[in-house]
């Protein structure tokens, strides 16, 4: 069930005109490092074709991107100098490395790009006009293009220079990924096959009261577990024990649950529960009734009993949406809960009877270890932007390509 094809309100690459330009692409090479080393290929593989299709267009191809949160201008440890090797190595293709992104040194790298060369700045945000969406700042980066193509979806929901400010400079367009990705969203949330569940996981209810109110007027069964569960349980009169709790949202979880009943939202809660008296791996474990969870009891993963009640509800469904792990599922064994329903998903997706969108990277993670990221309909990389989606926010870098005129 595709939902490729639709319309785009905006620009895309079929527009543009690159042959011999020079074109600043905007991707998220915000990788996960570890001692110097990228530890998940995931986001640089997604935005390949779509620099190997500006490329063999002809266009010079300049790549802007951030990575991690630097403090105070340039250090080693946030530099792309080593992803711009590993993006070498994926794209089996050269790829120039400048040491800034502006200024003489950006200047002379651009000026030496044959048609069809990649050139990768480094880290924009080693300058601090990037975060701020200075003017001076967005003026330099323009200077270095004829043409803008934003390609990350996953940092548009920042009103930075790179990824907001240049769209307003230069004609500007949605890369691939990007084009991608609004089209998935759109095409699954905005016009989803009903009916709709949501599983939403997690630690805190607090960083997720908007997702919750928008979801719950867009779907018809709304799971909530993981960490945020217990708050719910425990406004509804169930003890939990020693388990994460944010005691304090108690009566905004109650306003939830009447808001879900009064939008005709069907919101499930655990019915039974993994629980240990020690958070640690291997730690001993049982199922009890969720009515039953001793006072030293830690909640960490749901149990079987609702495992089988959600396999119905994704059986009833045809699109589920899902954000965030419903357990601690780094910590065996308690990731039994959240691989269950990965897989369930998985094979009601290939067998065409469920639309399966997810997105965040602790799902992602969970996904990859239940062996059922390729097989979901879409997983979206995009972490914070996914979730402003979700909560219905308008996102920056995605509303400056509204309007834009192809040229």
């Amino acid at each position: 069930m595709t939902r490729s094809g639709q319309s785009s309100p905006f620009p895309t690459l079929d527009d543009a005109i690159l042959g011999g330009k020079r074109v600043l692409v905007r991707v998220d090479l915000n990788v996960p490092m570890e001692n110097g080393r990228i530890t998940d290929l995931t986001r640089i593989d997604r935005v390949l074709s779509n620099i190997r299709e500006i490329s063999q267009k002809g266009a010079k191809v300049i790549i802007l991107s951030h990575l991690g949160r630097p403090k105070n201008g340039p250090e080693a440890e946030t530099s792309l100098k080593s992803v711009a090797v590993a993006l070498e190595h994926e794209l089996q293709q050269m790829v120039y490395f400048a040491s800034d992104c502006v200024g003489p040194v950006a200047k002379s790298s651009v000026a030496a790009l044959r048609n069809g060369d990649i050139l990768l700045l480094e880290n924009t945000r080693f300058h601090a006009g990037e975060t701020k969406n200075d003017p001076d700042f967005v003026n330099q980066l323009a200077e270095l293009g004829d043409l803008y193509v934003n390609d990350a979806f996953s940092t548009s929901h920042r009103a930075h220079a790179s990824t907001e400010g240049i769209a307003h400079k230069l004609p500007a367009y949605a890369g691939r990924t990007m084009q991608r990705e609004l089209e998935m969203l759109t095409g699954m949330l905005a016009h989803p096959e009903r009916p709709v569940a949501a599983i939403v996981g997690g630690a805190k209810v607090s960083t997720k009261l908007e997702l919750l109110g928008n979801l719950m007027r867009r779907v018809e069964f709304l799971f909530i577990g993981g960490g945020m569960a217990n708050t719910f349980l425990a406004a509804s009169g169930k003890s939990v024990g020693k388990s994460l709790c944010e005691t304090q949202l108690a009566e905004t979880a109650r306003k939830i649950i009447a808001d879900a009943d009064e939008a005709n939202c069907q919101l499930i809660l655990p019915v039974d529960a993994i629980v240990a008296t020690r958070f640690e791996p291997n730690a001993s474990c049982r199922a009890v009734d969720i009515d039953s969870v001793g006072d030293n009891d830690m909640i960490l993963d749901i149990g079987p009993r609702t495992i089988s009640k959600l396999v119905g509800v994704l059986a009833a469904a045809r699109t589920v949406v899902w954000n965030g792990p419903v357990g601690a599922f780094e910590t065996p064994p308690f990731q039994a809960g959240t691989v269950a329903l990965a897989k369930v998903c998985a094979v009601l997706t290939k067998t065409h009877s469920l639309d399966t969108i997810a997105g965040g990277g602790d799902t992602i993670a969970a996904l990859n270890q239940a062996n059922a990221f390729n097989d979901f309909t879409y997983v979206s990389t995009a972490g914070g932007a996914f979730l402003e989606w979700l909560e219905g926010k308008l996102l920056p870098g995605v509303e400056a390509l509204r309007g834009q005129k192809a040229v």
